[in-house]
């Protein structure tokens, strides 16, 4: 490789006993099941190859993040059919056999990967954003300062974040899925590296890369401390719940703006721009675990089907 080094587009998630790496023609889903690797490749269908002011900046942010989502979750639930059950399984509910003579196999898959999604976010943002600027809210018995209002609603939003991403980290299967997120990272750089796609090769490379997807959240959530911050300052609202409604509407402005963000650091390599990173790298000590040989060689075998046979085609 030249002196420069090189950045690729191509991306990944840990799944259960698996990767999935999406590159910018396909993605290719690796599972490691009990009777060896189970892959399963697609192509890449973009709706902003169909619709082109859903690629526009600030909007294409919110766009794939959801698409991104709704492919991870097709993925968890792909890699989640071979994962080695316990001795003895339930049989289906009633209401789930209804679903299925109702909607059949499809249609089902489609409603429970939107609703995962739904609740996903729901979730995230519930927990997040909203329950902060709700216990913040009991701050205003004490003061009238929108800017202490503002500093406690900032603290708790990084507080339970991070509590959240510690307590995760600690469980046994979500620890083993992060070790395949580390094995992902480690991949991709060494691919960046020019250096052969070998075990020993992906060994020593770092776990922490500084284009992780999963630092996304906590970039979105700093970002939206700043605007809303900079909104009740300038315009104060006293009711905590129109604060909250308020947050809902700024949201799709917020991941628009993390992701402009997170591609222009991720483009860029100086002083400032590695500075700007750091928080996401400091997170990834939660999010990323050193994998096992048979990780890599996962990782690995994901990565070699989703890079483009034109040189060059997946630069950042």
């Amino acid at each position: 490789m030249s002196e420069k080094q090189f950045r690729t587009t191509i991306g990944g998630q840990a799944l259960i006993e698996g990767i999935l790496m999406r590159g910018p023609e396909k993605q290719c889903i690796v599972v490691r099941g009990p009777e060896g690797l189970v892959i399963k490749e697609e192509e890449l269908t973009l709706i902003k190859d169909r619709y082109p002011v859903l690629g526009l900046p600030l909007v294409r942010g919110s766009v794939t993040f959801l698409d991104s989502m709704v492919k991870g979750v097709k993925a968890l639930m792909f890699s989640a059919d071979y994962f080695p059950e316990e001795a003895g399984t339930e049989e289906p509910s009633r209401f789930e056999r209804w679903l299925d003579q109702k909607l059949g196999n499809e249609k089902m898959e489609k409603l429970v990967i939107g609703f995962s999604v739904v609740l996903a976010v729901c979730f995230s943002v519930g927990l997040f954003m909203l329950l902060p600027t709700f216990l913040a809210s009991f701050v205003e018995r004490f003061t009238d300062s929108v800017l202490v209002r503002n500093l406690v609603d900032a603290v708790l939003r990084i507080a339970i974040f991070m509590s959240y991403m510690i307590a995760v980290s600690r469980m046994k299967d979500i620890r083993r899925t992060f070790s395949y997120h580390g094995a992902e990272h480690k991949t991709i750089f060494c691919y960046e590296k020019g250096l052969e796609l070998t075990v020993d090769n992906v060994r020593i490379q770092s776990k922490h890369h500084p284009r992780c997807g999963t630092s996304f959240l906590l970039v979105v959530i700093i970002v939206a401390i700043l605007i809303n911050t900079v909104i009740f300052s300038l315009f104060p609202v006293d009711n905590v719940f129109l604060r909250m409604l308020i947050q809902l509407l700024l949201l799709p402005l917020v991941v628009g703006i993390t992701y402009e963000f997170n591609r222009y650091v991720g483009g860029h390599d100086n002083p400032v721009t590695n500075l700007l990173a750091k928080p996401g790298l400091w997170m990834q000590n939660f999010t990323t675990f050193e994998p096992d040989e048979a990780m890599m060689e996962t990782a690995i075998e994901a990565m070699k089907r989703v890079i483009p046979a034109e040189k060059g085609k997946d630069q950042w």
